[in-house]
Order: C-alpha cells, then structure tokens, then sequence
C-alpha cells in the first residue's frame, strides 16, 4: 500500500528531472576542474547524451539506479524467476509488473542507444549515481578522467613503422654513399 494519496504522489514524480540533477552536477564540476571540456544533452546524438566530449569522440551518460535498473536481474517476461534487487536499487512492492516493465524498457533503450553511438564511433561511459557518494567521488571522477585520457591517446597515437638501424639499405641525409673502389 503506498503511504502518500494519489496527488501526492503525482506531486513527488513531476518533480523528478532528467537534466541538471545532482549527480550531473558533481560529475560536471569535476570534469571541469580537471580541465575537460564538454557539451550537454547534444540533441543530434542519439539518446541525448548527458555530457559530451567531441574531442575524445566520448558520450557520457550519468544514470540513476532506480531508474536504470543498476545491478537488478530483470527475469524475461514470462518467466518464474524471481527479481533479484540489487544493493542500491529495490524495485517497489506497490505496482511491482509496472516497475518491471519501465525498467526494462529503459535497459533496452540504453543498450540500443549505445550500440547506436559505437556504430557511429563514439565511446560511452555511464556513471551510475551510486558511485558518486562523498567516499567513492573522487575515485570515480579520477577513473573517468583516466579513462579519457586513455581514449584520447588511443585514437591519437601513430602506428607508423620506422626501420630499424639493422638495415642498412637506405641513404642518410648528411653523408654520401661511399662506394668500394675497384681495383
């Protein structure tokens, strides 16, 4: 039985946003200060990004774990298994087939929309909200920074092959070939 009336509720659920939310922000700031430089939800990629790096050809998508299903086992729909929550996010007792179902087809939105972005060429990070507590920030925010940097150097790096000084076929530039004198 939920415990607030239907206007209540209807309250509370209106409030929830999908853009500027906490989370967003603390990963914002600390991209920022750690020199990154992004755009926000570019409408011209699919799934409308949270945070985008062109330069690192990177989406990065900061997920809440209620919403996203972070950690819970979503049985198949017509199946006798039971639905696994996870640590940080509890699927609700009241309305539980509704729940399911959202969740679902939010997992499957995200999957669709990554596989989208890597045909495409871009990268995706997903933060999850959990990750972001005062005692796991800085590490995740380090991880992410390290990760991109990764990326960066990964698509930038040269893959050219310099002969080796065994081979002593070509010219140098300063000297002049000597050739034996014959005799």
């Amino acid at each position: 039985m939920d415990k607030l009336s239907t206007e209540q509720r209807h309250a509370t659920m209106a409030a929830i946003r999908s853009k500027g939310t906490k989370p967003e922000w603390i990963v914002r700031r600390g991209l920022w200060s750690r020199g990154f430089r992004y755009r926000l939800n570019h409408k011209r990629l699919p799934g409308h990004p949270d945070l985008v790096l062109r330069k690192y050809r990177t989406c990065i998508f900061v997920n809440g774990c209620f919403w996203h299903g972070h950690g819970v086992a979503l049985p198949q729909v017509n199946s006798d298994k039971r639905i696994v929550d996870s640590v940080c996010c509890k699927i609700p007792k009241t309305n539980r087939a509704f729940w399911v179902a959202k969740i679902r087809r939010n997992q499957e939105r995200d999957l669709l929309t990554q596989q989208q972005l890597a045909r495409m060429g871009w990268h995706c990070i997903i933060v999850w909200e959990c990750e972001l507590t005062p005692r796991r920030r800085e590490q995740t925010l380090d991880s992410l920074a390290f990760t991109l940097n990764r990326i960066y150097l990964q698509d930038h790096s040269t893959h050219k092959s310099y002969p080796t000084l065994e081979n002593d076929d070509f010219d140098l530039a300063a000297e002049e070939r000597i050739s034996p004198k014959s005799s």
